[in-house]
């Protein structure tokens, strides 16, 4: 029998997932729960509360899996330098496991990049496992100028935030066909390129 912590989560993520977190109403998860407002401050505290626990469940599995593989990574390199496209492996490879288990949970991170709430939650959840991944991609592109390298991270979680968690668009190939294990390997292929990509005019001008 699931607890009644185990309940609330689930039905939360539902609900997030559904409807959206601003739009679902601590009400409606008491009722579609069937518990009482005292067990969700008894387990939570409060609806933001609720929302981190959520996210946690499914990404400290995450990124335990994302500082395992580049741990494995950076000691296979050795003094030698990191390959990019090992370093990205490493970041998202778990995400295609968990998302092809999880489709509810990929449409609730859908649902908080449409609601402008992902950065928050990066910043809470996700920052010390970007740190090293920030160091390492430093560490595999040491030619490419701080500024540049900031843009393409910044290129790159926006594709990846579309890759995962986006609504279908014009080309028609988002919109949930494909697993997710294919989409990443896109993903990572697409990316190494775009992060060795020669520097723009620009930037070219402003380095010398």
């Amino acid at each position: 029998m699931i607890d009644t912590k185990q309940r609330i989560l689930d039905t939360a993520e539902r609900l997030f997932a559904e409807h959206g977190y601003d739009a679902t109403s601590l009400r409606q998860i008491i009722a579609e729960a069937e518990v009482n407002l005292a067990a969700i401050h008894y387990h939570f505290g409060s609806k933001e509360e609720l929302l981190d626990e959520l996210i946690l469940r499914k990404a400290e599995p995450v990124n335990e899996q994302r500082i395992a593989l580049l741990e494995r990574v950076v000691a296979q390199a050795g003094m030698g330098p990191l390959a990019v496209e090992k370093v990205l492996e490493a970041f998202m490879a778990p995400m295609s496991a968990t998302a092809d288990q999880n489709p509810q949970f990929v449409r609730l991170m859908g649902r908080l990049h449409a609601e402008g709430r992902l950065p928050a939650l990066i910043e809470r959840h996700f920052q010390p496992v970007i740190v090293r991944f920030r160091a390492a991609m430093q560490r595999a592109l040491p030619e490419l100028p701080e500024q540049e390298f900031l843009w393409r991270l910044h290129f790159m979680i926006g594709a990846m935030a579309h890759t995962m968690c986006g609504a279908p668009d014009f080309t028609g190939v988002s919109g949930g066909r494909g697993d997710f294990q294919s989409r990443i390997e896109r993903l990572v292929a697409f990316l190494s390129g775009g992060f060795r990509a020669p520097l723009p005019q620009a930037v070219e001008v402003e380095v010398k």
